[in-house]
């Protein structure tokens, strides 16, 4: 029951901040836009740099649980 709960509490506080998020994108969009109509390169030096901070954390997560399932494989194999 608590790890439900838990789950819940954390999709909803994804669920509001996921607005804020979304601002930030649509400034960060516009900044982008505007550099490359004036001719400038920086705007897909811009985009590539948010894929790029998009990615690390989602990269950084898979190999910890990737890691942490192992280890508890490992865990249990090693009890039986």
């Amino acid at each position: 029951m608590k790890r439900r709960f838990f789950y819940l509490i954390t999709f909803l506080l994804l669920i509001i901040t996921t607005h804020q998020a979304l601002a930030q994108c649509s400034v960060c969009r516009l900044g982008a836009e505007s550099n490359v109509e004036q001719g400038y390169t920086a705007g897909k030096g811009l985009n590539k740099g948010i894929l790029y901070l998009m990615a690390v954390p989602y990269v950084l997560v898979g190999v910890g649980a990737y890691f942490f399932y192992k280890k508890r494989k490992d865990k249990e194999h090693h009890s039986s």
